[in-house]
């Protein structure tokens, strides 16, 4: 038992790994303004005084942004673009100076506007953009403060092991504790996306989000405990939870000292069948850190994120120069690079096409479909992974493949795009392997057919769950229903591997699934060649490959298989796994 009977465990959303315990710190935001009328002669002045408070906004996140990238890099430091982007959106001020116009005051006309544009948010059915209605918030909360001419949170007075509790965290907040003795954040809101999220692990630090109302239920000074692996919060744990907790957090402490001797050592199991570990990466920022952790290349290079914070096309120079960074920083190892997986809202964003609302982007135009339905967006990317490609180990992959005729479509483009580069005496490599993510069922049904027109496979595991079992993943009501253990689900993994061997082609798993230590026995005995997980889970694969037998993993996926709820697949796993004292 984890915790006491007594004990208030709060249960939020695991957003950065480990155990922390500490006191509690809370930030606390108090804003009271209220409707005021402005009278005509003094309506210059207010929009002045909302002006005044802009600008002050806009140098303190240009501050945040060098402080991000002093301490994490330049693309963590692209989080603060996202606030500029917001602060200097022209359709804010407009709407505020209508208000102010109107005779009403700074304050509430900002905080009108602010609610309409998270308004407008909130109806997108789009997880990734529905969190971002909390950097709108944070960035109202910013002009607010500046505009009541309140100084920020003091992190300053941070003076013990403590334990940040507060509504929300801006990136400026959270990477300003690097340093001080900070054990791990807590937050009232946010998602796995948020940014309290990525910067809380790229500083490595332990915590949960999404918890509703910590902030109102804790008290400075108090003991806390955070699970950041369970996505739990323990309040003024009793005496036998405390002790529990502090002998987890040795265990951690020790268990990072045995993982750390394992990043150069090969692996392969105890019978030497040999396994490649791969790391799935965002940023060309992130590639020493993969290194550090004993990765072996990229196997999933997701170029989103190039299309972030923009209000343009990327050019294709703009695509070759970033991948070149990665290729020659990761060389000799390989790189998988995705080609972009991202709805046609984003490019309308851009003004490049006029895509109208679509009540569910995750099913509409987007990724592969996009690139086919407006190839000119895909050739700059092709030509730029081409071009590269003979600097290095380049392999290319397309996302959300739904059938054979788009791996066609998509490598009739590509083959347009080779015969133009060779027109123009511009190299690459000709033998570059190109391969499919298996994320859409439909796929996964046709495998045999698209394994004889592909180099390899890879299972995005994350949305080929989320498809087959009709759950969305971020839906707290349905979340308890995402399975990676389901039957089908592993019987469904197993027939794409045996198809993809059949075809004398590798498979690799990228999605969320390759990276937890419990199912790799399983995965491993149904015959992946690769892993390719997030950095913090290479070391803690590694660990369980050189634990086990390769015939082992055989017999006990061939086991599994045929059982026929999660439950007893999960019993049977751990049974496994106590009898060979392999610790997941």
């Amino acid at each position: 038992m984890s915790v006491d009977d007594k004990d208030i465990v709060l249960e939020g959303i695991a957003a950065s790994a480990g155990i922390a315990i500490g006191k509690v710190f809370l930030l606390e935001e108090n804003f009271c303004f209220v409707c005021k009328e402005v009278p005509k002669s003094f309506r210059e002045a207010e929009k002045k005084r909302f002006d005044d408070a802009i600008e002050k906004t806009r140098s303190e996140f240009t501050i945040t942004y060098n402080r991000i990238n002093d301490v994490l890099g330049e693309n963590y430091a692209r989080i603060a673009d996202v606030y500029l982007l917001i602060l200097d959106d022209p359709t804010l001020k407009k709407n505020v100076y209508k208000l102010i116009t109107d005779g009403i005051n700074a304050e509430y006309a900002l905080f009108k506007a602010i609610d309409k544009i998270i308004h407008f948010f909130e109806n997108i059915n789009d997880s990734f953009f529905k969190e971002r209605k909390v950097d709108i918030q944070d960035v109202g909360k910013k002009i607010l403060a500046n505009l009541f001419c309140k100084k920020g949170k003091n992190l300053i007075r941070v003076d013990e092991e403590s334990i940040i509790i507060a509504n929300n965290l801006t990136p400026s907040d959270t990477v300003s504790v690097r340093g001080k003795k900070i054990a791990g954040f807590a937050t009232d809101i946010g998602g796995k996306t948020s940014h309290t999220a990525i910067i809380a692990q790229g500083l490595a630090i332990p915590a949960v989000v999404g918890l509703k109302n910590i902030s109102l239920l804790v008290k400075a000074g108090e003991t806390i405990i955070i699970d950041g692996d369970k996505g739990e919060v323990v309040l003024n744990p009793s005496s036998k939870t405390l002790l529990h907790y502090k002998n987890k957090y040795d265990l951690q402490l020790s268990r990072t000292v045995e993982l750390e001797k394992l990043k150069n050592l090969i692996s392969e199991t105890t019978d030497n069948h040999k396994i490649f570990i791969f790391a799935n990466i965002d940023h060309s920022d992130e590639v020493p850190l993969i290194l550090n952790k004993g990765a072996v290349g990229i196997g999933l290079y997701r170029t989103e994120t190039i299309y972030f914070n923009r209000d343009s096309i990327p050019k294709e120079q703009e695509h070759f120069d970033i991948y070149y960074r990665v290729v020659q920083e990761i060389s000799p190892y390989a790189i998988t690079i995705r080609t972009f997986d991202l709805g046609g809202d984003k490019l309308t964003k851009m003004g490049l096409l006029n895509l109208g609302f679509e009540s569910n982007p995750s099913l509409g135009l987007r990724s592969i479909r996009l690139c086919l339905k407006y190839p000119e967006i895909f050739i700059s990317q092709l030509r730029a992974i081409l071009r590269v490609s003979v600097l290095g180990k380049v392999k290319l992959m397309y996302p959300m493949i739904s059938c054979l005729a788009e791996v066609r479509a998509a490598n009739a483009i590509l083959n347009k795009v080779k015969e133009d580069l060779r027109r123009e005496n511009i190299k690459f490599n000709e033998n570059m392997e190109v391969g499919v993510m298996i994320e859409v069922p439909s796929a996964g049904v046709v495998i045999d057919s698209i394994a004889k027109e592909v180099d390899f496979v890879s299972i995005g595991t994350n949305d080929l769950i989320q498809y087959m079992l009709a759950v969305d993943r971020v839906n707290e009501n349905v979340a308890y229903l995402y399975d990676p253990m389901h039957p089908a689900i592993l019987r469904f993994i197993k027939r794409i591997v045996d198809e993809g061997h059949k075809a004398r082609i590798k498979v690799a798993m990228c999605g969320e699934m390759a990276g937890e230590p419990k199912y790799t026995p399983v995965i491993l005995g149904m015959g992946l060649d690769e892993f390719s997980v997030s950095p913090s889970q290479i070391a803690p694969i590694k660990k369980i490959v050189r634990s086990v037998s390769f015939m082992d993993c055989k017999t006990i996926a061939d086991k599994v298989l045929k059982l026929e709820d999660s439950k007893s697949i999960l019993k049977e796993i751990d049974l496994f796994c106590e009898t060979r004292d392999i610790n997941t």
